[in-house]
Order: C-alpha cells, then sequence, then structure tokens
C-alpha cells in the first residue's frame, strides 16, 4: 500500500552511506517555504547511496584556500576604513559570530559592527556569551527591537499550524542585519558558514554570496507569519503592519538603491565548526552548554536559545532527523568520527525528548504541554512513522532496525 507523505518529501527513504542523513532532510529552501512561496527541493543522494553534502566535502578538501583567502584580502580592502564600520557580522554571541566577528577585526583590520536577533529565551550561558562576544573586540551591537507579543503570538501559531517552533525567529534572524547594513549603508554583510553545505543541493554551495530570497521581497502577499498571511493576522490579532516590520525582509527596490554585497566568510576561509569553536573559547571566552544537550551528544551548537531543543525534536517528528543526526553528519563530513560511531550516537540520542526547557517554553508561549504532544502526532509523516499499540516508531533508521527494514 501507498503510504502518505507530508512536505513534499520523496516517498524512498535513503540514507547517505558517509554522512548518514537521509533525503528527508530538509533544505533551507523548505525551511522558508511557509514564508515565501518557492519550489521545493530535497538533498540529493545519487544510485551509490552517497548525497550531495558529502560530496562537497570532499571537494573543500581539494579547495586552494590561501587562494581564496587572496580574494577575501581584495574585498577587504575595498571596503576598509571607508566608513565607521566597514562591515556587519549577524549572530548572538554563538562560537561561529565570535570567531567570524574577532578574525575580521584582529586578523584583517576590519571594524565589523554586530548585530543581533534576540533569541526568544535566553539561556543563562546564552547571554552570558553574547556579553562576552562583545566585549571580546569590543564592538559595538545593534539588538533587535520587536514587539514581543507579536514575536509570542508568531511562534505560537507557528507550533500550531506548523510544527516549527523556529519560524518566526529564522524570519527576524535573516531579515534584521541587511537592514541595519541598509539603514547605516554598511555595504558589506559577513555570515559564517553557507547553510547549503548541510542539507542542499551540491550548486548551492558553489556561490560565495548569500540567496537574495532570505533578505529582499516584492509582494506583500506572498508573505506567511505562522502559516497566516499578514492581513488576516492583522485583522483577526489586532496588529499595526509596521509591527511585522523586523520578520520581513527589505524591499526589493531599498535593495536596487543600495546593493548589499552579503557574503560567507566560510567560503573564503576553512570553516570546520570544532576549530572556531576552539577559536571563541580562546579569544572570545565562549563556553558551552554546562550538560549536555538533549537529543544529542555535544554541548556547545545552538545554545542561545531555550527554544532550540524543542526545534529539534520538531524536525525528527516531521522529517524523522533529530539533532544527533545533524551533529553526526557533520563530524563524519569533517572526518572526526567513524560510520559506526556517528551509527551508535544517532541510536543512543536522536529523538530524545527535550525536558529540560519545555514545561518553561510551554506556559510561556501559553501551549499546553498535552496539546503540544499529541499536536506532533498530527505532523508525523506516514511514510516515516508508524504506531505500534501507544508508541510511534521510524519506519526505516540508518541503523536498520526501523518497522519497516
Amino acid at each position: 500500500m501507498k503510504l502518505k507523505t507530508f512536505y513534499g518529501l520523496p516517498e524512498k527513504v535513503l540514507f547517505c552511506k558517509k554522512s548518514l542523513t537521509s533525503n528527508q532532510t530538509p533544505t533551507s529552501t523548505q525551511e522558508f517555504k511557509h514564508t515565501i512561496k518557492s519550489k521545493k527541493k530535497t538533498m540529493f543522494i545519487d544510485k551509490n547511496g552517497i548525497s550531495d553534502p558529502w560530496k562537497y566535502s570532499r571537494i573543500k578538501k581539494r579547495i586552494d584556500y590561501k587562494q581564496r583567502e587572496k580574494q577575501l584580502l581584495k574585498l577587504l580592502e575595498k571596503h576598509r576604513g571607508k566608513r565607521e564600520f566597514d562591515c556587519v557580522v549577524p549572530g548572538s554571541g554563538g562560537k561561529d559570530s565570535c570567531y567570524a566577528a574577532h578574525i575580521l577585526k584582529y586578523k584583517y583590520g576590519m571594524n565589523p559592527l554586530l548585530v543581533t536577533w534576540s533569541p526568544n529565551l535566553y539561556t543563562n550561558y546564552g547571554y552570558k556569551n553574547f556579553k562576552n562576544w562583545i566585549s571580546s573586540g569590543p564592538f559595538k551591537c545593534i539588538s533587535s527591537k520587536r514587539n514581543e507579543k507579536l514575536l509570542k503570538t508568531l511562534t505560537k501559531l507557528s507550533i500550531k499550524n506548523l510544527l516549527h517552533p523556529f519560524q518566526s525567529f529564522i524570519l527576524g534572524q535573516k531579515a534584521f542585519p541587511p537592514k541595519i547594513a541598509e539603514k547605516y549603508k554598511i555595504p558589506l554583510v559577513f555570515y559564517g558558514e553557507n547553510e547549503a553545505e548541510h542539507h542542499n543541493a551540491l550548486a548551492d554551495n558553489r556561490s560565495f554570496l548569500r540567496s537574495k530570497s532570505y533578505h529582499a521581497y516584492n509582494n506583500l502577499s506572498e508573505i506567511r507569519l505562522g502559516g497566516i498571511k499578514i492581513n488576516e493576522l492583522m485583522r483577526d490579532y489586532n496588529f499595526k503592519l509596521k509591527d511585522f516590520e523586523p520578520f520581513l525582509p527589505l524591499r526589493a527596490e531599498k535593495l536596487e538603491k543600495f546593493p548589499l554585497e552579503v557574503h560567507y566568510l566560510g567560503y573564503y576561509l576553512k570553516w570546520i565548526p570544532q576549530e572556531t569553536f576552539y577559536y571563541a573559547v580562546e579569544n572570545c571566552n565562549f563556553r558551552p552548554r554546562p550538560f549536555r544537550t538533549e537529543g544529542t551528544y555535544s554541548k556547545y551548537n545552538s545554545i542561545d536559545d531555550k527554544i532550540d531543543d524543542l526545534h529539534y525534536y520538531t524536525t525528527f517528528i516531521k522529517f524523522g532527523i533529530g539533532r544527533a543526526t545533524y551533529d553526526v553528519s557533520q563530524e563524519l563530513r569533517n572526518d572526526h568520527l567513524t560510520i559506526e560511531e556517528g551509527k551508535k550516537l544517532i541510536k543512543k540520542y536522536d529523538g530524545e525528548f527535550p525536558y529540560h526547557y519545555f514545561s518553561e517554553t510551554m506556559k510561556y508561549y501559553g501551549i499546553n504541554e498535552n496539546y503540544f504532544i499529541k499536536l506532533c502526532d498530527k505532523f508525523r509523516s506516514p511514510h516515516l512513522w508508524k504506531k505500534i499499540g501507544k508508541k510511534w516508531h521510524l519506519r526505516h533508521t540508518v541503523n536498520k532496525d526501523g518497522t519497516d527494514d
């Protein structure tokens, strides 16, 4: 019997033999598709069982980073000293933004302006890392000022309608830094690593430029927040259009008048997450989470927001891929794990429930805990999940112990 699939995912579940992730991985395009209509794309795994992200990790080993650094130096020379701030570095004080801002300032002589779209609910250690990041320059930082009632409303709607706790945060995170760059006429923006390396087709990894679809739009009617059109949100929740402004990308005509160069620093410099972590610890007083992150085995990735753990749990529900799979896949691509080690870590930690902040986040957003548990079941795609008795099981796993393996 043909099983129904959700989210435009491939019917047949395939796993990459080298990185252990599956073709059910949501791409950055799919992450964005609830906001601006776009074509659905899925990660490509070839007939030999090899994924595009793995192929790109092999390509990276052949890149001449000395030559890439020369390109970077030429770019920086074009902008250095032309205004008070040479560039914008978005971030919140995580290891990657610490690395990017500090190395641009102290190795390359730039004066970056830090721009932060603040987390929904700061963790204590995340906020300390944020302050340490600013102090490590010292740097000047602009943090977002937004309507917290709207943010809570959008996050609650995103959970209920999309099972996507991070949608509204991601929108602001992508939209806010280019807006600040345009406002202060700083034409150069540096993000860290290209997220396409983790999910998307091989061709998406080749550019040093960030996709314009993340920071420009033409038609307001294209945009949905929390799965609802903006005019309906204004009508039903008594918000004004200006309240949504921090969550919306720049209008395309503004970018035409003031073109931004939005680059990935990871295109020019060899970007290895473990190395950026060590650099941030040494130079920015970055500190990992004081306990293991639920759903994985690490302590230092995406730790500043209490809703982070819930977000990764929902990816496990919707796509059968949890936080441990993301971490394992990254470490395999960087040759820091063996396949067998990776499989054991995925089996042990993937899909672990995020108890630590669960009650607090549910209370903050006004969502009943039992309602959320039942809601998750509505978003389980039948081609991924099978219920036996009262318990849900994956049909296919990388360890070949799913119900249909």
